[in-house]
C-alpha cells in the first residue's frame, strides 16, 4: 500500500443555480490577460448542451483519454509515440476557435463619447483578437445557457445522441416539456491524467504533495497533444506565449489552507474542498478494468480510510505529515464520496480517475408526486418516482457512471430519503429510522448528510491544510520570478504564477 493524497472537490449539482459567479471570478484572477481571450478554466454548462468546447463530449472525433486494449493493457486513444510523431506538426484532433468560441467585446466608446445628436449610437461587437467587426456572433462559451435555442442545439449533445433510442419520448426539447440543469467544469486533476502522459516534452505533471495537475512552462513546447489527450477538454493553447495553460486548482490558495476562488466566490454555495488518501498502486489495475460499469466502484476502492490505523502508519511512512492526516478524517468530500456515497465522478468511461466529483441534481419530485395527489414528502412515493423523473436517471448515468444506472438511482433515494426524514424532525414529528435504513444508512448519519449538504458553514466545506513546503519555499527563493522564464515579464506576458510554475516535486 503506497498511500498518497489529493486535494479534491465535489460540487452539488442540486444547488447550483447557474449564475457564472465562479467563471467570472476565475476568469478575472487567472486568464484576464492577452492570449488567453477564449480560455475560461471554469465554465458552466446547461445540460443537455454541446457545452464548451462544442461537443467536447464526443471522442469519438477528439480522441481523448484512455481505452483498453484486449490484452488489459491501457494506451492513449490518441495513439502512442510513434502515432504523436507523426502528427506533432499537424495535429488534426484539435478544437478550432469556432468550437471554442471568437471572444469579442463592444465598442463601448461609441456609446460614451458619442456626440449629441438625433443618431442613436450603437456598440458593434468587436473581435478580441482582431480588432476587427463582427458581423455576426455564432457560438459562446455557453451558447444554450438556460435550454436557449434548445430545440436546435441540445439536441447535437453527444449524450442525448447516444440514448435516444434507449429513453425516446422522455427526452423532448418543447416548451414545457424539456428539463435542464447545470455542470459547473474545471479540470479534474485526475490520479491517472490522460494530459501528463500525452506531453512529449514532460511539461505537464501531477504534484506529489496535493495531486494538483500542472504544467511547466519552461519545458512546454507548445505541441498541444495535451489539448487533444484530455477528454474534458481542459487544457488550452495560449495563442500569444505558445505554451498549454489550465486550471490550477488555485495552488497559491490552497498551499496556505485557503479554498479555490471558484470554491470561495460560490453563491450557491455548492462546492466541497478537502482531502482524500488513495493507494497509488492500486491506480492503474481500477483504471484498466474491463467493464465500463467498474470504474466507479473500483476508483471508490482506491479511497483509504483515513481513520484506518494501518493507513494512518502507512500515510505516515510516506510522508504525510498529522495536519494532513487530520484534514482527511474532517474532509468533506470523503464524507460526501465514500461515507454517504451520494457524489459520482465525471465520464469515468474516459479511465483519468477525475478526482472533482458531483452530487446528482434530484428533479422537483416532490411537485411532481403532489400533483398526482399523492404526498409528495412520503419516501415511499418519493423513492417510486424516481425513475419517472424528468431528467432521466438514463442521462445522469451516461454522464456520472458510464452509463450504469444503479448508482444513480441509489444516490437520487439517498437524497430523497434524506428530504422525508429531515421533513418530519422539522415538523416535530419523531424521526423514522426506517427511511435511513431503507438507503442504508442511520439516523445520525442521515442529519450529518442534511447538515453537509444543506447547511454546512464555510469551514466544514472547506477543509484545507496548509502546505508544509520549507524545501519549496527555499527553492523559490533561490530563483527570482522572471529569471529563466521565456515569457513572464515579456509585454502582455503573465507573472510566473499565473503561468502554473509552481516549485515543488513530482510525482513518480
Amino acid at each position: 500500500m503506497r498511500v498518497m493524497a489529493q486535494v479534491a472537490m465535489v460540487m452539488n449539482l442540486d444547488k447550483c443555480i447557474g449564475c457564472h459567479t465562479c467563471s467570472v471570478t476565475c476568469k478575472q484572477a487567472w486568464t484576464n490577460r492577452q492570449g488567453t481571450e477564449y480560455v475560461w478554466f471554469n465554465n458552466v454548462e446547461t445540460l443537455p448542451g454541446q457545452g464548451y468546447p462544442r461537443r467536447w463530449e464526443d471522442q469519438d472525433k477528439w480522441k481523448g483519454g484512455w481505452e483498453r486494449t484486449r490484452s488489459g493493457r491501457l494506451r492513449l486513444r490518441a495513439g502512442g509515440r510513434l502515432q504523436k510523431l507523426g502528427g506533432i506538426f499537424a495535429n488534426p484532433r484539435l478544437p478550432e476557435l469556432g468550437d471554442y468560441y471568437q471572444p469579442w467585446t463592444y465598442e463601448y466608446k461609441n456609446l460614451t463619447e458619442a456626440p449629441a445628436g438625433e443618431d442613436l449610437p450603437t456598440a458593434r461587437p468587436v473581435s478580441q483578437l482582431t480588432g476587427e467587426p463582427l458581423d455576426t456572433i455564432e457560438w459562446g462559451p455557453n451558447w444554450d445557457d438556460n435550454l436557449g435555442g434548445a430545440p436546435e442545439h441540445a439536441v447535437k449533445d453527444p449524450v442525448v445522441e447516444k440514448i435516444r433510442e434507449e429513453v425516446g419520448e422522455r427526452i423532448r426539447f418543447e416548451f414545457e416539456q424539456s428539463f435542464m440543469f447545470y455542470l459547473p467544469r474545471i479540470c479534474e486533476h485526475c490520479l491517472n491524467p490522460a494530459c501528463v502522459s500525452s506531453c512529449p516534452s514532460g511539461a505537464m505533471y501531477k504534484r506529489e504533495e496535493d495531486g494538483i495537475v500542472l504544467v511547466d512552462q519552461d519545458r512546454c513546447r507548445g505541441w498541444r497533444m495535451c489539448v487533444t489527450g484530455c477528454p474534458y477538454k481542459k487544457v488550452y493553447f495560449n495563442h500569444r506565449t505558445g505554451k498549454a495553460e489550465k486550471c490550477t486548482f488555485c495552488f497559491p490558495r490552497v498551499e496556505v489552507g485557503m479554498p479555490t476562488v471558484c470554491s470561495e466566490t460560490c453563491v450557491g454555495r455548492m462546492r466541497y474542498l478537502g482531502v482524500m488518501l488513495y493507494d497509488a498502486d492500486r491506480v492503474a489495475g481500477a483504471a484498466a478494468v474491463a467493464d465500463e460499469h467498474d470504474l466507479y466502484p473500483a476508483q471508490l476502492e482506491c479511497f483509504l480510510d483515513p481513520a484506518d490505523p494501518a493507513v494512518i502508519a502507512a500515510a505516515r511512512a510516506s510522508g504525510i505529515t498529522d495536519e494532513w492526516l487530520d484534514a482527511a478524517r474532517r474532509s468533506p468530500v470523503y464524507d460526501l464520496i465514500a461515507t454517504y456515497q451520494v457524489a459520482l465522478p465525471l465520464h469515468p468511461e474516459y479511465r483519468t480517475m477525475p478526482m472533482v466529483w458531483y452530487v446528482p441534481p434530484l428533479s422537483p419530485v416532490v411537485e411532481a408526486v403532489a400533483a398526482t395527489g399523492s404526498d409528495g414528502e412520503d419516501a415511499g412515493n418519493l423513492f417510486g418516482a424516481i425513475g419517472a423523473l424528468r431528467i432521466p436517471v438514463e442521462y445522469l448515468a451516461e454522464i456520472l457512471t458510464a452509463g450504469d444506472t444503479h448508482p444513480v438511482e441509489a444516490v437520487l433515494r439517498r437524497m430523497a430519503a434524506m428530504r422525508a426524514y429531515m421533513r418530519r424532525i422539522n415538523l416535530g414529528e419523531p424521526a423514522d429510522e426506517s427511511v435511513a435504513a431503507a438507503v442504508g444508512l442511520t439516523g445520525a448519519e442521515m442529519e450529518d448528510m442534511f447538515r453537509l449538504l444543506a447547511v454546512a458553514k464555510q469551514e466544514d466545506r472547506f477543509v484545507i491544510p496548509a502546505a508544509a513546503r520549507p524545501e519549496a519555499d527555499a527553492l523559490a527563493a533561490s530563483h527570482p520570478l522572471d529569471e529563466g522564464c521565456p515569457v513572464a515579464g515579456a509585454e502582455g506576458g503573465p507573472s510566473r504564477v499565473m503561468l502554473n510554475i509552481s516549485p515543488t516535486r513530482r510525482s513518480s
